[in-house]
């Protein structure tokens, strides 16, 4: 890719890029309130402004690396604190303050297939190269983030999910593996680099949803 295709791919998918990872944190921080924890609002952090959730790393760089590798494009952004201790019922309520987050990667899936349907459908339409390249990015953002998080693994949300669902002694373990996520997640992206292992994982699952959702829409 040269450096002119990177700029214009750049221009065109910043903003479902950045949403999808925003709308992402705002979710959990949204249903986290609703269940009693008031933390990520009082932080301001239940909020649809980009600024609050950027990870200068995650959002921006590390997508841009790997535009330019290729292969899955993925970030993240700034976690949504949640005080788990202060839900109504923490065991219960952990799963759908965890879920949230994927949820909302589904439904922007919706909207930006929703959005390649639209453009086409005007006639002699200007922007329609723009447009469904946009829906392209921000469908396939969203469902590799919303894998991406699925993942069993503490602290990513599928780990909480199953740290919700499972019996106590069960739950007690895996969430004592939260204590080594930032090793566990680095390790994930090296792996990544070194041998595609997101892409092996994830791959069926994105290319299942996105076909999926693009045949719904007939797009």
């Amino acid at each position: 890719m040269d450096i002119n295709q990177l700029i214009q791919i750049v221009s065109i998918g910043a903003i479902p890029i950045i949403f999808a990872i925003t709308l992402h944190e705002a979710a959990h921080g949204y249903v986290a309130q609703r269940f009693g924890d008031p933390t990520a609002y009082m932080l301001g952090r239940v909020t649809l402004n980009p600024v609050k959730h950027i990870d200068p790393v995650g959002t921006i760089v590390m997508p841009l690396i790997s535009l330019m590798l290729g292969g899955l494009l993925f970030g993240w952004a700034k976690p949504v604190p949640v005080n788990f201790a202060q839900l109504r019922n923490p065991k219960r309520d952990m799963l759908w303050v965890a879920a949230a987050g994927p949820a909302a990667n589904l439904f922007m899936i919706f909207f930006w297939a929703g959005i390649i349907k639209f453009a086409g459908a005007i006639p002699e339409n200007p922007f329609l190269e723009p447009m469904v390249v946009m829906g392209d990015i921000g469908m396939k953002i969203n469902a590799i983030l919303m894998a991406l998080n699925l993942l069993p693994v503490p602290p990513l949300d599928g780990g909480r999910i199953a740290v919700s669902l499972l019996p106590a002694p069960l739950s007690n373990r895996l969430a004592g593996l939260e204590a080594y996520g930032f090793i566990l997640f680095v390790a994930l992206l090296v792996a990544q680099w070194q041998m595609g292992l997101l892409d092996i994982l994830l791959g069926p699952f994105v290319r299942f949803a996105l076909r999926s959702i693009s045949s719904l829409f007939g797009i």
